[in-house]
């Protein structure tokens, strides 16, 4: 088998791909689809509360239970698209994507809506590994690729903008489950627009899809994310450690089973280089120290500043507007200074951001938090942008979906992880709030419940309860972002180490 890194071959020619903008244009709706799906929740989880009235943990799952799928299946997904052409997976997951956003929005129990999600992420996980390799294949200057990378970011950036306000819109004139069916439309576009544009790329030379390596995977992660999440949330018990064991021993089988595989899913060999990896570890915690604090700050807006879902959404607008004008000027960025200059700069004005949000109390004005989810936007811009180029820069173009899924796994690993470990700290602190006589049991599971019961209650145990509950809340939210603000400052420091030397343009296209 030849090396997967290859060094620069200045002396290849670089064929620009006709059509590739418009065909560019046709993978940022898919990554605007998968975006806005991932955004519009947090506004509507009061509404969840109220219409189904999960538990706290339920409440959890739904937040996450998506990630955790998407995280066990990327890499299978993103190397079946190697072997069977990237364009049919992303096209069939789109199509899914669209009839699963259905059942999510007429979901009738916390159940069903858990289903709904998991078997969502089932099709998401076939989505962001395609449009990255696409990516990889549509450009082959890396100058090129770096904007077409920044612009990919930069679009999932203004989903995440998009998302909340439109799901703001939906919600204060719809039910909940409106917030599912915006995928609709951006789905009809994408598949059929995309049949015309996109070109059809495959590994010339996959091998067969290893089933047992699928499974390893899958179960290898759900385990492990799972035994987090519990332990966070419950602290160590004999199924979290079964759980987690059984989890690690599966990711330990895969590992050793790719390396020995004359045809792996995923070249363990990718992890040898040493800015691969720090991009991936950069990405990681990145998310990790961000996605906690986001799921629960539409809940701290809404429920504890009595805005309204638009306004909500609006107030979030400045984290996406600071990320798509860092994506789009990332690359650049990164040339003239330096790769682990840039992430690890961005990784740590996020740091910073989050450290300021832990002052935060009911009455905290937005000028604070406006600048604070600017901050974080800019960050993350520079951040996610060089280290997805980084990535795709580091493997043949024929490996470009296994390499793009490793960089997406990270990414919902990172969410996973972060609303499992700093959402629990939200709860843990939350739950723990002391009522005055009479407050009911499900006012401890959730705020939204707890502003549910209030409706229930004589106006002074009601108003007693409620700040209270408020102030707990508040109280978990501000631990979370003390604790995502360590993650992320020493995810700079790493970057800066994991990082040195390594550039954007080292490697030529192939």
């Amino acid at each position: 088998m030849t090396s997967t890194l290859r060094p620069a071959d200045t002396a290849e020619a670089v064929t620009a791909r006709p059509g590739r903008w418009l065909a560019l244009s046709v993978l940022v709706l898919a990554v605007l689809l998968v975006a806005v799906d991932a955004t519009v929740l947090g506004l509507a989880t009061p509404y969840i509360s109220e219409d189904l009235e999960p538990s706290g943990t339920q409440l959890l799952w739904i937040g996450d239970v998506y990630s955790f799928v998407i995280a066990g299946l990327l890499v299978s997904m993103g190397s079946l698209g190697d072997r069977i052409g990237r364009k049919r997976i992303l096209l069939v997951g789109a199509t899914a994507f669209g009839a699963l956003s259905v059942l999510n929005a007429y979901a009738t129990s916390p159940e069903m809506l858990i289903a709904a999600r998991a078997l969502l992420g089932v099709a998401g996980a076939t989505l962001m590994p395609a449009t990255l390799a696409l990516i990889r294949n549509l450009f082959h200057d890396p100058r090129e690729r770096s904007l077409a990378i920044g612009i990919w970011g930069a679009t999932a950036s203004a989903g995440t903008a998009v998302g909340p306000i439109a799901g703001g819109f939906l919600l204060e004139h719809f039910w909940w489950g409106s917030v599912f069916l915006i995928n609709l439309p951006v789905m009809v576009v994408l598949v059929l627009v995309g049949v015309r544009l996109l070109p059809e790329s495959r590994d010339p030379a996959p091998g067969p899809w290893d089933l047992p390596s699928v499974l390893m995977s899958l179960l290898g992660m759900l385990g492990v994310v799972y035994a987090v999440k519990e332990a966070a949330a419950h602290g160590f018990t004999w199924l979290t450690l079964a759980a987690g064991l059984a989890g690690a021993g599966a990711l330990y089988g895969f590992v050793r089973r790719q390396l020995t595989l004359p045809a792996p899913l995923l070249d363990m060999r990718l992890f040898r280089h040493r800015g691969f990896s720090g991009a991936v570890l950069a990405d990681l915690l990145t998310i990790l120290g961000l996605s906690g604090l986001v799921f629960f700050l539409s809940q701290f807006l809404q429920l504890v500043q009595g805005r309204g879902p638009l306004e909500a959404g609006l107030a979030e607008l400045p984290a996406a507007i600071g990320a798509v004008v860092a994506g789009l000027v990332a690359g650049r960025a990164a040339r003239r200074f330096s790769v682990r200059a840039v992430v690890s700069a961005g990784l740590a004005a996020i740091g910073g951001a989050l450290a300021v949000l832990t002052v935060i109390d009911g009455t905290t004005g937005y000028p604070l938090l406006g600048a604070a989810l600017l901050v974080v936007g800019v960050g993350a811009g520079f951040s996610f942008t060089v280290t997805s180029d980084v990535i795709l820069s580091s493997v043949p173009k024929e490996q470009a979906g296994a390499a793009s899924a490793v960089s997406e796994t990270a990414y919902e690993l990172g969410a996973a992880l972060g609303i499992a470990v700093l959402g629990s700290i939200v709860t843990g602190v939350y739950r723990g709030f002391t009522g005055p006589a009479g407050t009911p049991a499900e006012a401890h599971e959730s705020l939204g419940g707890a502003v549910e019961a209030a409706a229930g209650l004589p106006a002074r145990t009601s108003e007693a309860m409620l700040d209270a509950a408020r102030t707990a809340f508040v109280d978990g939210l501000a631990l979370a972002a003390g604790a995502g603000a360590a993650v992320l400052l020493a995810a700079a420091v790493a970057a800066w180490f994991l990082l040195r030397g390594q550039r954007l343009d080292d490697t030529a296209s192939r």
